[in-house]
């Protein structure tokens, strides 16, 4: 009886997760699917000029009485987050998407590598080396260097993020970090926003992709995760995330047709079971309200 309380209890927030999960890779491949008419810089301004004030109304963040030192973390948080998503965006307009968020996830990696203190551990370390080098020998018009650079830049913003929200949490409650570092973002990208954008800003099909966009890849993932993460412990949130990388090249497969060769889904398995396993082993501590998207 009591076993079966607790699955009640976990299930609940799993099923948030991975819906949160499916949201995110998602919203990625609708994104892709209209960088021929938007530029992906600008796609990614857009994404959190829209996002910005859904996750203001649904977070209230206080923001008075606040130190300098508060402000200025939440400051780089902002200038993190906005990079990440340009670079990641830039990474799919140029490589699968299954690739690019494969690569983004050497970032989290890292860090879960970091806290790994077992030398049977190293066996995750070798799975994810495998997953590079797997990547390494894919076929060369599917790995376009510019786009593996970009990829790496996400990876390294999505590892200075993590990092950053563990300061940021325990100043700005729920995810009135993510919002107001949203609303930073949106200020620090909108010039290049804008400038190349164009005229595709007026055209209502590219408003409406991008509106989608922001509610998949940022309202709802934040929203699911906040609740989730009110019972599910640490360990199973790290797994469930290792999924993203899976699913971001399904997703891709199914909305946007982009298929992968036998040797790239076995990169992406190695770094999703280095993820897995680096999550299981590592001496997590309790989650920070804000955790990364993707």
């Amino acid at each position: 009886m009591r076993d079966s309380m607790k699955r009640s209890n976990w299930l609940s927030p799993v099923w948030l997760l991975l819906i949160a999960i499916v949201s995110l890779q998602f919203g990625a491949a609708s994104a892709k699917s209209i960088f021929a008419e938007l530029d992906p810089l600008a796609m990614a301004w857009l994404r959190m000029l829209i996002s910005a004030p859904i996750l203001l109304v649904i977070a209230r963040p206080r923001v008075r009485r606040r130190s300098r030192t508060q402000w200025r973390d939440v400051l780089c948080y902002g200038l993190i987050l906005g990079v990440m998503n340009v670079a990641i965006y830039q990474a799919m307009a140029r490589i699968p998407i299954g690739i690019a968020v494969t690569i983004e996830f050497l970032g989290p990696l890292g860090i879960a590598f970091a806290s790994i203190r077992k030398l049977r551990d190293v066996v995750w370390v070798v799975f994810a080396g495998a997953g590079v080098v797997l990547l390494g020998w894919s076929p060369a018009e599917s790995l376009d260097l510019v786009g593996v650079g970009y990829a790496l830049l996400a990876a390294c913003c999505w590892a200075g993020y993590i990092l950053i929200s563990v300061r940021v949490g325990k100043a700005w409650s729920g995810i009135s970090g993510v919002a107001v570092g949203s609303v930073v973002g949106v200020a620090l990208f909108a010039a290049p926003g804008i400038a190349v954008a164009g005229e595709a800003m007026l055209n209502w099909h590219v408003i409406g992709v991008a509106a989608v966009v922001a509610v998949c890849s940022s309202a709802i993932p934040y929203a699911l995760e906040m609740i989730a993460l009110r019972s599910l412990p640490p360990a199973v949130f790290g797994i469930m995330q290792s999924l993203e990388p899976a699913m971001a090249a399904l997703m891709a497969l199914l909305l946007l047709s982009e298929a992968l060769t036998l040797t790239e889904w076995l990169a992406i398995a190695c770094v999703v079971v280095a993820s897995v396993g680096a999550t299981w082993s590592a001496e997590l501590k309790p989650p920070a309200t804000d955790q990364p998207p993707d």
